[in-house]
């Protein structure tokens, strides 16, 4: 993937934010899904890519940005491309942090064409690359990072959703000492977080959509951490769905390549602060955006604040 198109994605995901950044507080989750899906559509008009999304939003009424839809304007590079406009649509309406607008791009055939289901993951920093086995219990996987960081135990944190479905897993991670920081939304951050060493986040562990787990992959690679999937199964037509994509063995556990690979870019901006961005900010006539960009072929990493000016900017 070429460098100036990194940097064409991070207009699109602030196009996103902005637009979703309108709704926040408002208690309508949908609506501020629909705003960051109209806006990314606009935004991709101006891409000079030939785009295909082979993840994209639900069958939810809008009609917006689903698979197999194109982007771009037909011009560049063939794409792949996967993108959540809105990580944390129900913390968003309801004011709440860790929103965030996320696209992932490369050559065609570089990520995991994952259907809309569950996925269990666990996310690492490069430091700990390699010794994570999600076939493992928690206990085993905490020691193993716990040891390729030098750290203690009880000085490593685990991000986790705030779920139901996660209480037995949370009770054997904190028999083992470490500490936990549950969050309510927004796993692609928490997994990107987890693969960045400044960040407070060591390991992202639990079950979350596939879509968000195929985005966080693209990123941790970008970023040299590494991490490991398989999807979860709550009845026969997800099953059936995975059998689509191809997959013969439904027992399968996808590491860091598996879910994407090749020349990948990645850029997400905050919607709402969290733990990997600030949200969008307004002032008087305009608004403050937070993003972040990366690239795999060369490891580069940048933070880009954008201050925009609505009345040069009719989109807005």
């Amino acid at each position: 993937m070429e460098r100036n198109l990194a940097l064409e994605l991070v207009r699109v995901t602030e196009a996103a934010a902005l637009y979703a950044s309108r709704q926040m507080g408002r208690g309508d989750a949908d609506m501020a899904d629909f705003s960051a899906c109209e806006a990314m559509v606009k935004a991709f008009v101006s891409v000079s890519i030939r785009g295909e999304i082979i993840i994209g939003e639900k069958n939810n009424g809008h009609g917006l940005l689903k698979q197999g839809t194109l982007v771009g304007n037909g011009t560049g590079s063939e794409a792949d491309i996967v993108l959540d406009p809105l990580d944390g649509k129900t913390t968003c309406a309801n004011g709440g942090g860790n929103a965030l607008s996320a696209i992932a791009m490369g050559e065609k055939g570089s990520m995991l064409p994952a259907p809309r289901i569950y996925m269990e993951k666990i996310a690492v920093g490069p430091e700990a690359r390699g010794v994570v086995d999600i076939t493992q219990p928690p206990e085993i996987n905490i020691k193993r990072i716990a040891r390729a960081m030098d750290k203690y135990i009880e000085d490593v944190t685990v991000c986790i959703l705030d779920r139901e479905r996660h209480g037995d897993l949370i009770k054997s991670i904190r028999k083992t000492g470490a500490r936990i920081k549950l969050i309510n939304d927004g796993d692609i951050s928490g997994a990107i977080a987890a693969a960045m060493p400044e960040k407070s986040i060591d390991i992202l562990i639990g079950v979350g959509g596939a879509m968000e787990g195929v985005i966080a992959a693209a990123a941790v690679k970008c970023l040299g951490g590494d991490m490991q999937a398989r999807f979860v199964y709550r009845d026969d037509e997800d099953r059936r769905m995975v059998r689509e994509m191809g997959e013969k063995n439904l027992d399968r556990i996808y590491g860091i390549n598996d879910l994407a690979r090749g020349s990948i870019v990645f850029a997400a901006t905050g919607v709402t602060s969290g733990e990997l961005l600030p949200g969008v900010g307004y002032f008087s006539g305009g608004a403050r955006t937070n993003s972040i960009v990366m690239r795999e072929k060369t490891r580069t990493l940048r933070f880009i604040s954008t201050v925009h000016h609505f009345d040069y900017k009719p989109m807005y």
